[in-house]
């Protein structure tokens, strides 16, 4: 080649395009989500990775968005997520991915596996709206058929101890033997190598709550073993919270293992004061090297079922066995006596049925339907329950706003919706929910960064994001930064709010404009793709068979 082909032949090269990517999300405002200040710059996505970011004029994205004005973030992480159910529905999870969910965390305290054939009959005949399939018998088999069914997060999950307890016990309130923790230890054991992040409990709920410290403890040390986390609905949020929290330190310091409290709150008017106690207590466990965490939802409200409200011994043996003594006429002279609200029938919000022909009460308090029957509360109560022939859905208003702040603030809470993830039309509207399920996660960067200033934005996004991850230890999730996993999320942090009420909570977020899964475009210009990339997270033990 002569010189003068030589030097045409540099520039044409240098004219020629330059490294194309997938994505380029131009001019935004990057939060990477280590809460570090943000930086106005360019996100290069090849792939389902985040390929480069800072300045990027010089090359071009084979799509090209524009952010002016405009938050990038890594994609936010539901610690705790219902949508086990939801998303075999419907795997589109609109309500988390109008928010900016990215990551879905299952399991609290029961899991979708192991399974015996009695298990899955059971759960099949628990079936209400939502009729399924169960193909699988293991919690990972769960996990890799969500994937390959579609789903638009990522999933990731806990395997619950109730659900060990049922497969290897039942559902008998007695302790364990050591053969007994044996078996459900080798549980642990293949759930945490098919890829489960920890064990988890729930403890207010039968048969999770039969395990004492010492069965939680060798649970515990299983999951350890494989780097994994014990976390926990604890025994109790109420008059017993700190002893209740005791329990789940002395857990994390015994099996030595990351432990983290469920929606860490304290229920009832007359317990709100004990919420500085616990913050101090887990403060004072981590200055002593205990790496003991927790998240909330962001509402003074919570959800769970009106059969809590039932004396322990009638709540026994789980829901069914709930429902038998409570058709039992001989009981329910006793039953009725030993009934006493935890709260007041005034702040017991009716949102579920089994029965349609009850969802006529769905909206309404407890009183208010006492009040239309003509019977006491405690009797409205029992008579609904049996009829329904399940636990009802219920919302409680027992918390307090100023303690929610309070949360918000702390550095080693995260945040969950403790609901499933829906869409506003179809199936999902024959029952009410908590607006948690529509609205958890945009509150944190609206209501409580933006609005009240109870935290930083960039301190809401990493409390969003890297913490759980890191809590987790999920490998390259969780933060924006070149190599990582590309689940963004683009929204505009002067308009975004969450719209969802008690009244009327299935209405979607706004704010949230583009959102990616693994480099995929599930979220554009605020409407769903209709893309399904999301895939089964494996936690740190996982192995490959």
């Amino acid at each position: 080649m002569n010189r003068t082909l030589f030097v045409a032949f540099l520039i044409l090269s240098a004219c020629s395009s330059p490294i194309q990517y997938d994505f380029i999300i131009r001019n935004g405002t990057i939060y990477n989500g280590t809460g570090d200040k943000p930086f106005k710059g360019d996100v290069a996505i090849s792939g389902d990775t985040v390929a480069a970011l800072g300045d990027l004029a010089d090359v071009k994205g084979r799509i090209e968005v524009d952010a002016e004005g405009l938050a990038v973030a890594p994609g936010f992480i539901n610690m705790l997520s219902w949508a086990n159910v939801s998303l075999l529905e419907d795997g589109r999870s609109q309500g988390d991915i109008r928010q900016g969910v990215t990551l879905e965390i299952l399991g609290e305290g029961s899991s979708m596996g192991p399974m015996t054939e009695q298990m899955r009959q059971e759960r099949i005949e628990d079936q209400t709206d939502i009729k399924y399939d169960i193909p699988w018998t293991t919690l990972g088999e769960y996990l890799q058929y969500l994937e390959e069914k579609g789903v638009s997060t990522n999933v990731a999950s806990f395997v619950g101890n109730g659900t060990l307890r049922q497969y290897v016990i039942g559902y008998d309130n007695r302790k364990a033997t050591p053969q007994e923790i044996r078996e459900m230890q080798d549980l642990v054991r293949q759930a945490m190598e098919e890829g489960a992040v920890g064990v988890s409990s729930s403890l207010l709920y039968a048969p999770s709550g039969s395990a004492d410290t010492d069965e939680l403890i060798a649970l515990s040390k299983v999951a350890a073993d494989y780097g994994g986390m014990y976390i926990s609905h604890i025994r109790n949020e109420g008059s017993k919270l700190l002893q209740a929290i005791d329990e789940l330190i002395n857990i994390c310091k015994e099996a030595n293992i990351v432990s983290e409290i469920y929606h860490l709150k304290a229920s009832g008017a007359d317990n709100w004061n004990l919420l500085d106690q616990a913050i101090a207590k887990v403060d004072s466990a981590r200055e002593a090297g205990l790496p003991v965490t927790a998240d909330i939802y962001t509402y003074p409200a919570s959800s769970t079922g009106l059969h809590v409200q039932l004396p322990d011994w009638v709540r026994e043996g789980g829901v069914k066995a709930t429902i038998e003594r409570l058709k039992d006429t001989s009981l329910r002279n006793r039953i009725l006596s030993e009934i006493q609200f935890q709260h007041s029938p005034d702040r017991i919000l009716l949102v579920g049925f089994k029965n349609e022909k009850l969802r006529k009460h769905i909206g309404k308090r407890l009183d208010e339907v006492a009040t239309e029957l003509g019977k006491t509360p405690a009797e409205t109560m029992i008579d609904l329950i049996a009829e329904d022939d399940s636990r009802i859905s219920v919302v409680y208003f027992s918390m307090s706003e100023e303690n929610i702040k309070k949360k918000v603030a702390v550095p080693w809470v995260s945040f969950c919706s403790d609901a499933g993830s829906f869409t506003n039309e179809g199936v999902f509207l024959k029952q009410s929910t908590h607006p948690r399920a529509y609205g958890s996660f945009v509150r944190v960067i609206g209501k409580y960064a933006r609005d009240e200033g109870v935290i930083s934005l960039e301190e809401a996004i990493r409390k969003l994001t890297s913490l759980p991850a890191e809590n987790l230890k999920l490998t390259k999730r969780g933060k924006l930064q070149p190599g990582y996993f590309a689940d963004l999320v683009v929204f505009d942090p002067e308009n975004v709010k969450d719209l969802a009420t008690f009244e009327e909570p299935h209405q979607y977020a706004e704010g949230v404009i583009h959102v990616w899964v693994n480099g995929q475009q599930v979220l554009q210009n605020g409407v769903h793709t209709g893309s399904m990339p999301g895939r089964f997270v494996k936690g740190p033990g996982y192995q490959e068979k």
